[in-house]
């Protein structure tokens, strides 16, 4: 239930943030942003020590006109490295503590296959090439994150470099087998048996979350 709340305010907040962005009209403008209080007010219920009136204003802060305006999920890139041994390359993040594959922001600038080059030197120190994409990941839907956001997951084979995790990114970074994985490993159930059987050499099909019927009272993912 937590996790559906935190999806509803977040897309009323997109759905009114959006329309602010297109409407010159003052009574829909009056209308979103009391959507966007609505919105404010779940958030709010979700974590009490931000008030509603907060995320409100950081919302109406990021409103802009016409197509700059349109929200859309913002997008991450993520790579599954593999070792000879078999073993999976994670990073522990500094903010959270928690475990992942090596992960960053998509950068302007960069094609999606540079940005996982880039993130995986600079969290891990590794040097990788990208093979192929292999999952396709809604961030909040899997709980990976409370921010709105597709994560693009590349494998990568390793070309060299030496294990050294980033200082400010990364409490820490190493190579684990399947039987001997770090906790907490957050989301593993979605993509850790396609990342394994990838690094083992199978063909493996791109995972993506299947669509809900209803989309808005459908189940999360098992």
């Amino acid at each position: 239930m937590e996790n559906d709340l935190l999806r509803w305010s977040e897309t009323l907040a997109a759905i009114a943030r959006t329309g602010l962005g297109f409407t010159a009209s003052l009574y829909e403008q009056e209308r979103f942003q009391e959507v966007l209080n609505v919105a404010a007010d779940i958030r709010a219920a979700l974590d009490e020590e931000v008030p509603a009136s907060e995320w409100a204003g950081e919302w109406m802060k990021s409103v802009g006109k016409g197509v700059p305006g349109y929200v859309t999920p913002k997008l991450a890139v993520g790579c599954v490295v593999g070792n000879d041994k078999g073993e999976i390359l994670l990073v522990q993040r500094a903010d959270s503590g928690v475990w992942l594959y090596p992960t960053g922001w998509a950068d302007v600038g960069y094609s999606p296959a540079e940005v996982v080059v880039k993130e995986v030197h600079e969290e891990t120190g590794i040097d990788v090439e990208p093979t192929r994409i292999i999952a396709v990941i809604d961030g909040v839907r899997n709980q990976f994150t409370r921010v709105p956001l597709y994560s693009l997951v590349f494998q990568c084979r390793v070309l060299g470099g030496e294990l050294k995790p980033h200082p400010l990114e990364c409490r820490d970074v190493g190579w684990f087998s399947r039987d001997a994985l770090p906790q907490p490993l957050v989301g593993y159930d979605r993509w850790g048996p396609t990342a394994f059987d990838a690094i083992d050499g199978k063909l493996v099909d791109v995972t993506f979350d299947p669509p809900r019927t209803p989309v808005w009272r459908g189940g999360d993912l098992e």
